[in-house]
């Protein structure tokens, strides 16, 4: 059953109870990485393997994903600083004991490549919190596949 999470603002990345991060140096340039990430919405069910549909909603200020297993979110765009930073919060889902999540993109040149990081800042009940820590190694390898297959897509 769909419910409404905490409306926080971006400083939540930075004072979530719980904060997963994950950082990888790709080769395509930092502009292109930000486009893909933030004005190709749709274009995530391509690169992003959990993905079976994103879109954008209210002319790009928001986003509908939804996820292998089940998972959806509705979510509001919180900041978009290209080529730098995307983050957003998300406003609905149907995942138990979430109470907020802000997920931020930061995008810094790291070569002629781009280093990626992946915040992902949460809060909910102790189970839910419980559930994110156990889950970091595998958020971890779906970040990893993740941009992978968004730097092959991005340099070919």
């Amino acid at each position: 059953m769909p419910h409404r999470l905490r409306p926080v603002g971006p400083e939540f990345v930075g004072s979530a109870p719980v904060r997963l991060v994950f950082e990888r140096v790709i080769s395509a340039p930092p502009g292109q990485v930000f486009a893909a990430l933030a004005e190709d919405v749709s274009g995530w069910t391509e690169w992003f393997g959990p993905v079976t549909l994103a879109r954008p909603l209210d002319g790009g200020a928001g986003r509908e994903i939804r996820l292998r297993g089940g998972a959806r979110f509705r979510e509001t765009v919180l900041v978009t600083e290209a080529p730098e930073v995307y983050a957003y919060r998300v406003d609905v889902t149907n995942v138990p004991g979430a109470h907020a999540l802000v997920e931020e993109w930061r995008t810094t040149p790291a070569g002629t490549g781009t280093r990626v990081r992946w915040t992902f800042a949460a809060d909910g009940t102790a189970p839910f919190r419980l559930a994110l820590g156990a889950a970091r190694p595998g958020l971890d390898l779906t970040f990893r596949s993740a941009v992978t297959s968004l730097d092959r897509r991005l340099t070919r």
